[in-house]
């Protein structure tokens, strides 16, 4: 008995050692998993582990396929730590490791068991094979049999799917279909290979063989509920996969990235409002590609950056589309995946806005509602226009001033504070003018959450009781009404993906319309946002709510802060649906809009995935005010042109915080440069209206006449706001993440840090004239608002190359019109310069540019003083020439910008044309 208790006692304290082992083993990596920075420190000494198990050193000691160096390593056990044994059940290598690596301790051996290819065979639309499984993995429900499907969609871009043959899967459907263009004959830029056993496929580039995706590194995994699929990176400069707080080249030593919407300001290391897995890698040559992988489950991606540098995705969706684009240059990377999304649907002309949530209206309200919204639109030179739209002020609920009135029918024009402000806006003639007597109106921006206030008494808020008629509200899973709790207190949330919903919301935004014609609606917490994680009854106990992998979220569960995994909406559960509820709303207001008002709706949405730039314009969020902040916006914004969504911006001067009149006045300067610009701050701060006049005036026109950069027009679809380092060539200057291009021919400077001494602004190689190369920019004289603007004058800006060659264009429509590419109903000219003169050519014209001309122009790089200046063979007087910075300006002109005209000049003939 003594022998039999000692045995026992021995048995028991190796079971606790063990346990303790494979505990510290879990703190250890979750220390790893924490933060978005490097490895973690090393600690000092030997700890009990290493006692017990001690670092393994021996190579010679391991089998041959677990000998690889630790940055070769891939993670065995992504969903829990694991012990020695747990790791060799699953036919894994387990070695550890001292604390100073973050290398995982358990890792697939090389090779490792996994799938076999059949034969490729083609297809008329490319080729594909079947993946077979001779025994199962180590995950529960895998999938023994694959589809894969590669498909050319052009000649720079590839499309992988693989997906189970024999079982109906949801799969992701942009709202509005993508246009599909033709592949073409031209010869395709890559080449694929393919590994049979165990399966795995390459890409290279075809010009040089640069492997761009390699697979093979790491075993594919496919179960019910997970994807994992890994690959080498052609370099360490990758950028892209938001939202995120990040610099715009993304840190990729040992670090991990969710993706998964949630509300949460913007910090390091959490999941924020959007997910775009796409990503763009910078080759050393100056090349790049990018990778789209359309999914809108929950995904993590680890990266290790060593000698060489991998990536690999964990995802939930049972289909997975691979789209790889190549292109010749880093310019076209934008336009390429924007054919995989479709492009920007053009916005009304932009209005500059001012929307403070002013705390002195909080003390009037409860401190669970507190959102008061003022949206005061700014114009230079005049005053806030303070529209009414506090929940506290619609009486939907016959007194009640929790309820809230998200889509108001009829209560709307009768709440105090709303009723004055519309009618002196859209009563006509407009009461606003300008100090010449012309008129332009403000339009006004409605601010909308989808939760429907369901705390009102029946029959007495229309949108909740009209909208449970009509079955529009997404079921828990049970089937019953699925309720969650937002500002107005319980709230239900409209399923978008249900055709129903959508002519029920619309309903409710042209009833509004009628009695209050906006312009477009700010469609907020759409993530969307609960402040009880999952419904006000909870989620039930399931596999969607407990998958057996759950990426690094806030809050560790997928339903915090938002609905259950489990709800049912129309297409699928609310698992497979949640990264798209803000794309599907902001497509569901997009149509609705454009069914009010017949014109372009302005759409804003804070959540976001793929292709919701063709709908809807995108925010930052709730940014703070300080520097940092400030100098993240810029990677930030420039991200969303890498996501095809041109019209982005971040809060100007901050939203949460006070914000000195320094920081301001440099947010100001830079919002200038914010395809989309507004001042918004949740707090009284007088300083940060004073200058937010000085940046409106240049603020119109740089965000006005951009069509092609961001796919209006018909234009590529290359975005409005890029990153200046994909036009940079040094390696060392692919970290210019802190200034911006405007299209093809002007940079923004940096000036993001406080108290600067100089600029720091890095130029591509090229003829710079200040921040304008070579090319055109054609915009109009500034006015009080675009309405009046664009009766102006244009003035054309030159800047000459080395040769003295410059070119451009203009593509001009109404401003309001639907589809006015698709329709023909634009005009569009060319501009050239050479020769010593700028000349124009219009190529398409439907009368919008008559009465409209051209009143000046600006040359850069004129080498010396013109003897005279003609315009359309008449002499002008009205010219000056600058001769330290070899600018000409020619003022006083009336040509009209529909016909052809030339501008000339002569130099002297004491110095040469071109030094």
């Amino acid at each position: 008995m003594a022998r039999w208790l000692k045995l026992s006692a021995a048995a028991l304290l190796a079971l606790a050692f063990s346990t303790l082992c494979d505990f510290r083993h879990s703190l250890i990596l979750n220390s790893r998993l924490a933060g978005n920075g490097g490895p973690p420190k090393p600690k000092l000494g030997r700890t009990l582990r290493h006692r017990l198990e001690p670092a393994d050193n021996d190579a010679e000691a391991r089998p041959p396929r677990c000998v690889m160096p630790p940055e070769r390593r891939f993670d065995c056990g992504r969903d829990r730590a694991l012990g020695r044994r747990e790791c060799e059940r699953r036919a894994c290598c387990y070695a550890p490791l001292d604390d100073s690596s973050a290398a995982p301790w358990c890792f697939y051996p090389h090779p490792y068991p996994g799938y076999q290819m059949g034969v490729l065979t083609p297809t008329l639309r490319g080729r594909e094979a079947a993946l077979t499984r001779a025994s199962a993995s180590y995950l529960p429900r895998d999938v023994a049999v694959l589809h894969l499907e590669e498909t050319r969609q052009s000649a720079g871009c590839l499309r992988l799917t693989l997906k189970d043959p024999w079982s109906e899967r949801y799969e992701v459907e942009l709202p509005g279909g993508v246009p599909q263009g033709k592949s073409g004959s031209q010869d395709a830029l890559y080449t694929v290979a393919y590994k049979s056993k165990p399966f795995g496929f390459i890409v290279r580039r075809a010009s040089n063989g640069r492997v761009i995706m390699n697979s093979t590194v790491a075993p594919l995994l496919f179960a019910e509920q997970y994807l994992q699929l890994s690959t080498t990176l052609a370099s360490s400069l990758v950028s892209g996969l938001g939202e995120h707080y990040t610099s715009l080249l993304l840190d990729l030593n040992w670090t991990s990235l969710t993706l998964w919407n949630r509300d949460m300001a913007p910090h390091a290391g959490a999941n924020l409002y959007g997910s775009h897995p796409f990503y763009v890698v910078q080759e050393e040559d100056g090349l790049a590609h990018g990778v789209f992988l359309l999914n809108s489950n929950a995904i993590g991606a680890d990266f290790v950056q060593q000698d060489t540098t991998t990536a690999t995705y964990c995802c939930f969706l049972l289909i997975l589309h691979v789209c790889v684009c190549v292109c010749v240059c880093r310019g076209g990377l934008a336009a390429s995946a924007s054919s995989h999304v479709g492009v920007h649907r053009r916005s009304p002309r932009p209005v500059r806005l001012h929307g403070s949530r002013r705390s002195d209206r909080y003390s009037a309200v409860p401190a669970s509602y507190r959102i008061s919204h003022d949206a005061s639109l700014l114009v230079t030179g005049l005053p806030p226009v303070s529209l009414g739209l506090q929940k506290h002020e619609c009486n939907a609920a016959g007194g009640s001033a929790d309820a809230r009135c998200q889509l108001p029918h009829g209560c709307a024009v009768e709440r105090p504070g709303l009723r004055e402000p519309r009618q002196s806006l859209h009563r006509g003639p407009v009461a606003i003018r300008g100090p010449e007597g012309d008129g332009g109106r403000i339009p006004p921006k409605r601010h909308q959450d989808p939760g429907i206030s369901a705390t009102s008494p029946p029959g007495t808020y229309q949108p909740f009781d009209d909208g449970l008629k009509r079955d529009v509200f997404i079921k828990n899973a049970t089937g019953h009404l699925l309720l969650g709790k937002v500002w107005p207190g319980f709230t239900a949330f409209p399923d978008f993906t249900n055709p129903e919903t959508r002519q029920w919301w619309q309903d409710c935004i042209v009833d509004f319309y009628s009695e209050v014609p906006l312009d477009g609606l700010w469609i907020d917490m759409n993530e969307p946002t609960s402040f009880v994680s999952g419904s006000t009854e909870g989620c039930p106990d399931t596999e969607l709510e407990n998958p057996p992998y759950t990426p690094r979220v806030l809050g560790g569960r997928l339903s915090s802060w938002t609905l259950c995994m489990s709800a049912r909406q129309k297409r699928s559960a609310h698992y497979d649906l949640h990264n798209v509820y803000g794309l599907t709303q902001a497509f569901a207001t997009h149509s609705a809009l454009v069914k009010a008002r017949g014109k372009r709706p302005f759409v804003l949405s804070r959540s976001s995935f793929p292709s919701i730039g063709r709908f809807s314009g995108v925010w930052t969020g709730d940014v703070r005010s300080d520097w940092e902040q400030l100098a993240y916006s810029i990677p930030s914004v420039l991200r969303f042109g890498l996501f095809g969504v041109p019209l982005a911006g971040a809060d100007v001067c901050g939203f949460g915080g006070d914000a000195s009149e320094e920081l301001c006045v440099r947010w100001m300067q830079l919002g200038a440069f914010y395809p989309f610009m507004r001042n918004h701050n949740d707090r009284p701060n007088a300083v940060s209206r004073r200058p937010s006049l000085s940046g409106h005036r240049q603020a119109v026109p740089l965000g006005e006449f951009c069509p092609r950069q961001s796919g209006f027009g018909g234009g590529r679809g290359g975005g409005v706001r890029l990153p200046a380092a994909r036009h940079l060539v040094q390696p060392a200057q692919w970290s210019a993440d802190v200034q911006r291009r405007r299209g093809r021919a002007s940079v923004g400077p940096s000036g993001h840090r406080q108290h600067p001494r100089e600029g720091g602004t890095r130029y591509p190689p090229a003829g710079w004239c200040g921040t304008v190369t070579t090319h055109r920019h054609c915009v109009k004289e500034p006015a009080l608002t675009s309405a009046v603007s664009r009766r102006n004058a244009f003035f054309l800006t030159v800047a000459l190359s080395a040769d003295g060659t410059a070119r451009g264009d203009l593509f001009w429509d109404d401003g309001d019109s639907v589809d006015t590419f698709q329709s023909g109903n634009y005009s569009y000219v060319l501009f050239a310069a050479g020769q010593s003169q700028v000349a124009s050519e219009p190529i398409r014209l439907n009368g919008a540019l008559d009465g409209l001309v051209l009143g000046g122009t600006r040359v850069f790089g004129v080498p010396s003083p013109p003897r005279y200046v003609a315009a359309n063979g008449e002499e002008v007087k009205d010219f000056t020439y600058n001769a330290d910075t070899k600018v000409l300006k020619v003022s006083g002109l009336a040509l009209p910008m529909s016909k052809m005209f030339t501008v000339q000049w002569a130099l002297t003939c004491a110095a040469p044309r071109y030094p």
